[in-house]
């Protein structure tokens, strides 16, 4: 399995492109961006994780040298990130957690995030705060959480 670390903001799957200058790009969907994960402008480390490696095959290094399926993409097919990654929340109803609190909402709410650049809102909550919560109301994009323990 791959180990991924504790500072990971997102995760997506995306085809490589030419820039047209000799360049290549990966281009960031916009729930990225919407979500916070991603900002533009700001620069990143970004992993490249081969899609068809997994424990079972062998040791994985979690990096691929090149494309495992060397047909031209027209020929493989488009694949969204849905083919590639889990869909829906993070989280559930009910469930408890140990988040910390990244940033502040608008009416003064705090703001976690955790895999997949998932949003969790822990009201009273401070800044910097690490906290253990329960999940309270899951939506597609964001869940809502009380605070159990400090």
């Amino acid at each position: 399995m791959v180990e991924i670390t504790d500072s990971l903001s997102c995760l997506f799957t995306a085809e490589l492109e030419t820039d047209g200058e000799g360049g290549y790009v990966l281009s960031v969907p916009k729930r990225e961006i919407e979500h916070g994960a991603v900002v533009p402008g700001e620069t990143y480390r970004v992993a490249v994780i081969d899609q068809g490696t997994s424990s079972a095959e062998g040791k994985e290094t979690g990096a691929s040298r090149g494309p495992t399926d060397s047909r031209p993409s027209s020929e493989r097919g488009n694949r969204s990130a849905s083919d590639t990654t889990p869909s829906g929340p993070p989280v559930s109803e009910g469930e408890v957690r140990d988040v910390t609190i990244e940033t502040l909402g608008d009416k003064g709410d705090g703001i976690a995030k955790i895999e997949r650049g998932y949003v969790v809102i822990v009201p009273d909550a401070e800044l910097g705060d690490e906290v253990t919560v329960e999940i309270t109301s899951v939506r597609e994009n964001v869940s809502f959480a009380t605070v159990i323990d400090e």
